[in-house]
């Protein structure tokens, strides 16, 4: 138990196991309020914080009760498995499974992302170089689908169809209740080694070496992701797990995490230690950087800050209120200034081609940091799977490496350009980089293009057809693009 207490260091409780009784009758009052909507009326979820970004029309309309689906049924040791409530998030699974020396495969970086909109929206995280997506260490899954039943879906069973198109259908063809997925061992702390570079196109080559290689400099390398700050700034960061105790850094306090990357340089790298819960969750104190938009890295206005108030949840709630009432808008009004337009996306590019997209990005895109997390799908492509795209609806190649591209902030608009003006240029560019944009946020596709990127040909349709065959939930054009 002493081991588990020192990965434990920092958690603010210890989620109990709801168990599969009480996961049942959660499943029923779902059940129970599908049925009690309108057959004429849009299916969603009635819940109260999202980590879309998505503007969507706003409804009245009852909502499918996800109240008691937010909690880990049951973790098994020694299979390293648990079983998951689809709303239940990655904060509390990894408060769940720390203490058994277990973490999930791929923890997205926020913690109120849920189980389920990771697999059905996509995520990714440092561990994704060697783990691939969070879906691709789901073992099995229970879905509402459209047609208002319960069904199974497994790799190789009677819905598997199901099973490899849930991923990026974002609700439209269901929505997990249940997930059981796999857990690795992990290490008290992780120790950092921050490296920067003044060549985007040296960052990219030492990225692919890592990526290939899972070492660096004879140290096994656990964890990679890196910040691009200009052409001439941009850091990786390679974490390694280990026993070893030792003088601890703290970023959920004073102390800003993007802030300490640029601390090192080319000549002397700087190492740091986290606990192994500090290091999952080192962006969500800040929100990676976007909390300075509210003022919160200023050195006053932080120490005044509460600090449990420092967190992703929160800013995501204040952006909510802006959102609303328009306050930003209003701010740029009176103070003369033209509108902003929010740039806040996720995009993958094939690694031979990051350097090319990063330098027309600061070029073109007045926006910084940038994000970058190093992708691969998992080896080998499992049984069931198709052995070129195996997830249709967001068809990236095995044995290809793939960096995500992340940048959240706004750009002013100029007058007598369409609407997402920016965004639409993005779009158009990581198109022709044969990459991908993740659908969380604003999309401006036309149906052709986006139907040709994302619906896997004729899969989507037949799914849809299948699953929902009286169009009960929002198809998932409308959801991402029109914003419905």
């Amino acid at each position: 138990m002493k081991n588990a207490r020192r990965l434990r260091r920092g958690a603010h409780r210890a989620p109990t196991l709801t168990g599969f009784d009480a996961h049942r009758a959660g499943v029923e009052r779902l059940l129970a309020s599908y049925r009690a909507i309108p057959t004429n009326t849009d299916v969603r979820l009635a819940k109260k914080t999202s980590n879309l970004f998505r503007a969507r029309a706003r409804t009245r309309a009852p909502g499918l009760d996800v109240s008691g689906l937010s909690g880990v049924i049951s973790i098994d040791p020694q299979a390293r498995t648990a079983d998951v409530a689809g709303m239940c998030t990655y904060e509390d699974l990894v408060d769940a499974t720390l203490p058994y020396g277990l973490a999930p495969l791929v923890v997205p970086q926020l913690k109120t992302i849920t189980l389920g909109g990771a697999v059905t929206g996509l995520g990714i995280e440092s561990t994704s170089f060697r783990n691939g997506l969070p879906h691709e260490s789901v073992l099995e899954m229970d879905i509402l689908t459209g047609s208002g039943d319960i069904v199974t879906a497994t790799p190789e069973g009677e819905n598997s169809d199901l099973f490899w198109g849930f991923p990026n259908s974002y609700g439209t063809l269901g929505y997990a209740t249940r997930l059981r997925i796999q857990l690795e061992p992990v290490k008290p702390y992780v120790a950092l080694r921050y490296l920067r570079f003044d060549s985007l196109d040296e960052l990219q080559a030492v990225m692919d070496r890592v990526v290939n290689d899972h070492v660096y400099d004879g140290t096994s390398v656990d964890y990679l992701d890196g910040v691009v700050f200009t052409e001439a700034e941009s850091y990786l960061v390679l974490g390694h797990q280990t026993d070893e105790a030792g003088p601890l850094s703290d970023y959920t306090g004073e102390n800003i995490y993007y802030r300490s990357i640029q601390h090192s340089s080319v000549e002397h790298p700087k190492t740091d230690k986290l606990t192994i819960r500090d290091y999952l969750w080192r962006w969500d104190t800040d929100w990676f950087w976007c909390s300075r938009a509210f003022g919160a890295q200023n050195p006053t206005i932080r120490r005044l800050w509460p600090k449990r108030l420092l967190r992703s949840s929160f800013y995501w709630k204040l952006v909510a209120l802006d959102r609303r009432y328009g306050i930003g808008d209003r701010r740029e009004k009176l103070a003369g200034n033209p509108l902003r337009e929010r740039v806040v996306q996720d995009v993958e590019v094939p690694i031979e081609r990051t350097t090319d997209f990063l330098r027309w990005f600061l070029a073109e895109i007045p926006i910084e940091p940038l994000w970058l997390c190093p992708l691969r799908l998992r080896e080998p492509t499992p049984a069931g799977a198709s052995s070129q795209r195996p997830w249709p609806l967001y068809p990236l190649e095995p044995k290809r490496t793939y960096v995500n591209i992340g940048f959240w902030s706004s750009v002013p608009i100029v007058p007598g350009e369409p609407e997402g003006a920016a965004n639409r240029l993005i779009e158009d560019k990581v198109t022709e980089f044969d990459g991908h944009k993740s659908l969380y946020s604003d999309a401006f596709y036309s149906r052709e293009d986006f139907e040709r990127l994302y619906y896997g040909g004729d899969r989507y349709a037949g799914l849809k057809k299948h699953y929902d065959p009286d169009s009960r939930l929002l198809d998932l054009f409308s959801k991402a693009v029109l914003r419905r």
